[in-house]
């Protein structure tokens, strides 16, 4: 499960990458808009880290506890952005909305097995 739960990391990471990228060259004419869109990649690198750190540390509920408030919110994120482009398969909101609901499942398995 620590495997599944690294690699699921290691993909938001890399969709943060993504992330900044299309910003970055979507929105480089709109200094206003690229900053929101950077803040928004930095929340993905932050919560992808303190999910990483999580696997290795299995039995922790706190920050099972953070992780999941940060996966809802992201979740919440994507599906707003899906609502925005109108469409809920874009490949955007899609991936981002799987592999944070992945990551929320192994924190509720965490909290439910602490228990």
């Amino acid at each position: 499960m620590k495997v599944i739960d690294r690699i699921l990391s290691c993909l938001l990471i890399l969709g943060g990458v993504g992330h900044t990228v299309g910003c970055i060259q979507f929105y480089k004419n709109e200094p206003m808009t690229l900053l929101w869109s950077l803040c928004t990649s930095l929340f993905i690198f932050l919560f992808g880290a303190i999910s990483l750190v999580r696997a290795g540390r299995p039995g922790d509920t706190t920050l099972a506890w953070l992780c999941l408030a940060a996966g809802i919110g992201w979740i919440a994120a994507s599906l707003r952005f899906a609502v925005l482009v109108g469409n809920f398969f874009d490949f955007r909101p899609l991936v981002f909305g799987l592999v944070t609901l992945g990551l929320c499942a192994i924190c509720i398995r965490t909290l439910i097995l602490k228990r």
